[in-house]
């Protein structure tokens, strides 16, 4: 296996630059793995793929406004922090750009009297900074768009998924979410079909390719996540009944197999609530004990992301819907069309 296996050529004009409104307009391709055929349909069509009796599993976290523009209090020159993860009372861990110049001690100054001072640097490219006006954060940060969109958002809650928390964590939204309405919502839970969800902070790691050739020497920078109780009794209900567990993108894969691979190193039969890091990569080979059904978006080539959703159906069938989808017109990556996997 290599990351070379997982590339694929897509036309600049399939990455979606906005959301389609409303959400659930977006298209749909369905992948039924028994028949191994695709049909093609749109999200406001998923409770007809459902079944009563089906556990949909949604991750609830929140985007953070991580993204800052400032200046360099020295020099003026021109700087941008994109913070990833709070390592204490105003202590963030951040990627910066220009990096190399944002040496420990250097201040930065934003909008509205917001200011950061580097603590530590590392080889990686992050800088630990202390932020004085911390409550500023939401008057001065954006919301961080992947590299690949280009065009403004005119409404940053277009980035956030209907049902997010208030728990903010992420620096990008968990994007197989972002189809559903409150409306869609209401007919799935007209069918008989429970609703639970996870929290998993989505760090940056969701937009970089995997460089080395070899996917296992690949460092997977952890997420938090956080699977409640409520929802580990759901989800052992169903499965102790034979009904589907659906899971609503790559990050809620992740957050059920990795509870689910910490109660078996426990000894324990069933599922168990819990919090932690996540650092599972999951590869084709890997053998998926929770999750039996999957909604997700089309993912960027030699991305992790890309490799789990191989992995859960196949890495010839994936690359050939991706190609199909590409011939037809999806719209890709975050803001772009979304795919299920029955």
């Amino acid at each position: 296996m290599r990351t070379s296996d997982f590339d694929y050529p897509l036309p600049r004009e399939l990455i979606a630059q906005t959301p389609v409104e409303p959400r659930d307009h977006s298209r749909l391709l369905v992948l039924d793995r028994q028949r191994d055929a695709l049909d093609h349909r749109h999200f406001y069509d998923l409770p007809d793929l459902l079944r009563p009796g089906d556990l949909l599993v949604c991750n609830d976290t929140r985007v953070m406004p991580a993204r800052l523009y400032g200046r360099r209090a020295d020099t003026g020159g021109r700087v941008e922090l994109l913070l990833v993860r709070r390592q204490g009372t105003r202590l963030w861990s951040c990627l910066a750009r220009p990096a190399k110049r944002l040496r420990p001690g250097a201040r930065l100054v934003f909008a509205q009297g917001l200011e950061a001072t580097v603590r530590e640097a590392d080889a990686d490219g992050f800088r630990l900074v202390e932020l004085n006006g911390e409550t500023l954060l939401h008057q001065v940060g954006q919301v961080p768009l992947p590299p690949y969109i280009h065009t403004p958002l005119q409404d940053p809650e277009r980035y956030q998924t209907v049902y997010a928390g208030a728990d903010q964590g992420s620096v990008a939204a968990p994007t197989a979410g972002l189809h559903f309405t409150p409306a869609l919502l209401d007919r799935v839970n007209a069918m008989g079909i429970r609703v639970a969800f996870v929290t998993l902070h989505v760090g940056p790691d969701t937009f970089r390719p995997v460089k080395a050739e070899d996917p296992l020497e690949h460092k997977l920078s952890t997420e938090h996540w956080e699977l409640p109780a409520e929802t580990a009794e759901l989800v052992n209900r169903a499965r102790g009944e034979g009904r589907r567990i659906v899971a609503v993108g790559t990050t809620t894969v992740r957050t059920l197999e990795q509870a689910a691979l910490l109660s078996e190193a426990q000894g324990a039969g069933d599922l168990q609530s819990g919090s932690g890091w996540a650092d599972l990569f999951i590869l084709p080979g890997y053998r998926f004990r929770v999750v039996d059904t999957l909604i997700t978006n089309f993912h960027l080539p030699r991305t992790t992301l890309l490799m789990l959703v191989c992995a859960f159906a196949g890495r010839e069938r994936i690359l050939a819907a991706y190609q199909e989808a590409a011939r037809l017109g999806y719209r890709f990556y975050s803001f772009g069309d979304g795919m299920v996997v029955v």
